[in-house]
């Protein structure tokens, strides 16, 4: 049965021209949108009434840590720096399972989804020495279950403490243990088709927790397989001396000598980038996931993103992982992106139709795909559609699109597509319990964090 979504208040497609249609239509046949613009509804149509609406494409994250959802808001490291707030949390994710990194999955995604969010990106890098295998497909399978378009990271790490790394020891792999689990997750979830629901990234996690080796294997076992590749640079000032020490030279400079850098290749932060650093990135069609949250936070700095947009550097947007966040609200990732910015370049550096266009568009280009992002004819039926018709918008639509970030303070998606599938209906999640899934999380959290 198709589906029209009917005179909504405002639609932006976000495509090339930034087309903007009140009272307009979109039509759903499938998985794709097949018309958009003025449309007669279709006997045996269902039809969606948004004329209260402003409808968007569905938000790209373009980088998360699922797990961490389980430990938010702890005491210890609600006022840490990022290395005392790691080695604080490492003992506890130590003991992370397969049920845990599931059910922690499977809460983050219906998060991003309740807020606008249908594509994801996830940096799994932790795979315990204590935990049972296979870690890595409790995560895919809760990306399958959430209904949300996945690009699940097989993350890792190799340089434990007593090789100078950062991670102690426990939670490291040998490099050929984390070679063949690539190659097998690749081979068993990985799908490249357009409109691919689960497309496989490799993410060594950091130039302080892997081996120069093991990115050099991975950028080739990536080229082999036409893959993504994905990591943390430059995110702080430890990060930076620690590379300068190590390798001798600047995060950016690094991960470029060893291959790095590349139109298939992202990194989480880039917070410390200098001028000829950010022309490097644009160069080479690097791109860049923006946690301004979590930059926040953890005191990280706050990255020269419209630098980066006005040089042509691909940037998306991210909520980061929920234990430096601490949750997972995409909208509201947009609202402080377009805040943060007026004091980091100026008041006028960051529209909050440019914050969108990264929360959709950007984050589409730095995933490497041109089939979601925009609501367009042949695009992926992904859309995130807001109810307008509530209080905190009252006396705000004269700019129905920048009320969305500016006056929103709820960030409830009301209706939400993926694939063509209601997955958010009335602001409440279609197919998944989610009075059942907060029992199981804390049981879970208090259990994981004693």
């Amino acid at each position: 049965m198709d589906i029209l979504i009917k005179n909504a208040k405002l639609i932006c497609t976000m495509d090339d021209n930034r087309t903007k249609l009140e009272g307009g239509d979109i039509r759903i046949h499938g998985n794709s949108i097949v018309a958009v613009g003025t449309l007669e509804a279709k006997d045996n149509e269902q039809v969606i009434d948004a004329s209260h609406h402003l409808v968007l494409p569905g938000f790209v994250n373009t980088h998360h840590h699922l797990y961490q959802t389980l430990t938010r808001n702890l005491p210890a490291c609600q006022d840490a720096e990022l290395f005392d707030w790691i080695r604080t949390l490492y003992p506890i994710w130590a003991r992370i399972d397969q049920g845990s990194v599931y059910l922690s999955g499977l809460a983050g995604l219906c998060e991003l989804m309740l807020t606008g969010c249908t594509t994801a990106s996830d940096h799994f890098y932790l795979f315990p020495r204590s935990a049972t295998s296979h870690l890595f497909d409790y995560l895919v399978k809760a990306g399958r279950d959430a209904g949300i378009r996945f690009h699940p990271c097989r993350g890792s790490m190799s340089r434990g403490q007593s090789k100078g790394g950062l991670p102690p020891d426990h939670v490291v792999q040998t490099e050929e243990e984390i070679i063949a689990d690539c190659q097998r997750v690749i081979e068993q979830y990985h799908d490249a088709s357009p409109f691919s629901m689960c497309r496989v990234v490799l993410a060594p996690c950091s130039p302080f927790s892997v081996s120069e080796e093991l990115l050099v294997k991975t950028r080739d076992l990536a080229e082999k397989h036409h893959l993504s590749l994905h990591t943390h640079v430059a995110e702080t000032i430890d990060e930076e001396n620690y590379c300068l020490e190590v390798y001798g030279q600047r995060p950016l400079a690094y991960m470029h000598s060893v291959g790095w850098t590349g139109d298939n290749c992202w990194y989480a932060h880039c917070v410390h980038l200098n001028d000829q650093e950010i022309e490097l990135m644009a160069e080479t069609g690097t791109g860049v996931a923006h946690c301004p949250v979590s930059n926040l936070r953890l005191a990280s700095g706050i990255a020269p993103i419209r630098k980066m947009m006005d040089a042509g550097v691909k940037v998306g947007l991210a909520v980061d992982g929920s234990a430096s966040n601490d949750s997972s609200d995409i909208l509201g990732e947009v609202r402080q992106c377009t805040l943060i910015h007026r004091i980091k370049s100026g008041v006028k550096s960051m529209p909050a139709e440019d914050a969108l266009w990264l929360a959709t568009r950007g984050g589409a280009a730095v995933l490497g795909r041109d089939d979601i992002g925009s609501i367009e004819a042949g695009k992926a039926a992904d859309l995130a559609l807001f109810n307008l018709n509530r209080l905190e918008y009252a006396g705000a639509m004269h700019d129905p699109l920048a009320a969305l970030v500016f006056c929103g303070y709820s960030h409830q998606v009301d209706y939400l597509f993926v694939d063509g599938n209601l997955r958010v209906k009335g602001g409440e999640l279609v197919d998944i319990d989610s009075n059942w899934l907060l029992g199981e999380m804390n049981k879970t959290a208090e259990r994981l964090v004693g």
